[in-house]
């Protein structure tokens, strides 16, 4: 396994640029019920990305309710056109924040929030990334972007470059 090591600036921009233009993700929880793996796709907000990905969610969702439970997650995005597929892990945070929903809001998301950001049952979900694999070309070679969380402490984040 071949090993570099990029900062952590470095590495947020490269995944940035993976997933730029994907609009949606598959998050995956860990159900609160029957501890069975469960997957929703979510609208990704277009941020500038620093290191974590925001969602709009329902605070009354099921969805919530699983993280409420278990803070681990999964996203995965996929861009068949470019053959780009990312596929992230990290921790769920509920945030209740006005000024960033401000921020974040699209009109697209009345769809789900019929009132607005006047919607009582509005929050926004941050998954702070801890680590990423993606595969960027027909090539079928998994890179692994590691530690965004050591990376902080560090200054840089480790990459593997494997055969799948």
């Amino acid at each position: 396994m071949q090993q570099a090591t990029r900062s952590k600036a470095e590495a947020v921009i490269h995944l940035r640029e993976l997933v730029k233009g994907i609009q949606f993700a598959m998050l995956t929880t860990l159900s609160r019920d029957d501890e069975s793996l469960r997957s929703r796709p979510l609208t990704l907000q277009q941020a500038s990305f620093d290191g974590d990905f925001w969602f709009f969610v329902g605070k009354s969702s099921p969805l919530v309710q699983d993280i409420l439970g278990n803070m681990r997650v999964n996203l995965a995005f996929a861009d068949p056109a470019s053959s780009a597929y990312v596929s992230v892990s990290g921790i769920a945070f509920l945030v209740e924040d006005r000024a960033k929903a401000e921020e974040l809001w699209n009109p697209f998301l009345k769809s789900w929030f019929p009132k607005g950001l006047a919607d009582p049952d509005l929050a926004l979900l941050r998954v702070h990334i801890e680590s990423a694999d993606y595969w960027a070309s027909p090539s079928a070679k998994v890179v692994r972007l590691l530690g965004f969380a050591k990376a902080i402490k560090r200054g840089h984040v480790e990459l593997g470059d494997q055969a799948s």
